[in-house]
């Protein structure tokens, strides 16, 4: 009885890379759960929609009333605006949505000027305030 262990070991070593390379075309054959074009589509549609809530939460505060009342408040215009860029999507998409109500009020002449001068401010400095903690 001599057992030669470099044999055995030899025989094992062949008989599992056998079965490796049978699995491994199935592995490969098995499909993603998500496919990468779908998650492409969904972070274009996602960017897009965080650029579109920046860009209506900007330009409440670019206003040429908004700028003169946030310096007489004693806030930068610059900064306010810089300060919605940093906000989180969900904060982004919150004041986006008080920014079109603000302005279907105004339209509607729910507020006078001066009104809708405070809640802007009142609004600015929220946002600073949440960007700042």
């Amino acid at each position: 009885m001599d057992f030669k262990p470099r044999f055995s070991f030899r025989g094992l070593a062949c008989i599992l890379f056998i079965t490796l390379c049978a699995l491994i075309p199935n592995l490969r054959a098995q499909e993603h759960v998500v496919r990468p074009i779908d998650i492409h589509e969904e972070l274009v549609k996602v960017s897009e929609n965080r650029r579109q809530n920046r860009d209506k939460a900007v330009q409440l505060f670019s206003s040429k009333e908004a700028e003169e009342a946030l310096q007489v408040a004693g806030m930068d215009p610059g900064q306010v605006r810089s300060a919605v860029s940093m906000l989180s999507d969900a904060e982004l998409a919150a004041l986006a949505a008080r920014s079109d109500k603000l302005r279907e009020d105004f339209a509607a002449g729910a507020f006078s000027n001066r009104e809708l001068l405070i809640i802007i401010v009142a609004i600015a400095a929220i946002t600073l305030i949440i960007v700042a903690v």
